[in-house]
């Protein structure tokens, strides 16, 4: 029972996994066409400030890096927090250190705000 048990965590670790790359790939691939959007209409001025829906895009590419950029750092921070906490209940001296890695799972939503930025600054 216990050989089950194990492979059906093993399972849910991979499907899990599966899960998570697939997302932040999914992240990288929003936010390279968003810039690549922002990019090509920034080129062509004239038709930034005659096409509306050129703007709109824009915007939406902003939105959805921005978006699941602080998503992903919210699934990050609650596995990477919850796992801190735990370990400081076991060991406080090492407080500080878990707080490093904290850090770098909001990481993740700056890097979504900082590619908003650099969208927003070509239109």
């Amino acid at each position: 029972m216990r050989k089950v048990v194990n492979r059906l965590k093993g399972k849910d670790r991979l499907r899990k996994l599966i899960v998570y790359s697939f997302a932040a790939v999914m992240v990288i691939v929003i936010s390279m066409l968003a810039i690549a959007i922002a990019k090509a209409h920034a080129q062509q001025p004239e038709v930034v400030k005659v096409d509306g829906r050129t703007i709109g895009w824009a915007f939406l590419g902003a939105a959805i890096s921005t978006g699941f950029g602080c998503v992903g750092a919210g699934i990050a921070v609650a596995y990477v927090g919850a796992a801190a906490v735990g370990a400081v209940g076991e060991k406080p001296e090492i407080a500080g250190r878990t707080l490093i890695f904290v850090g770098l799972a909001e990481g993740i939503a700056i890097y979504g705000l900082i590619i908003a930025i650099m969208i927003l600054g070509k239109v």
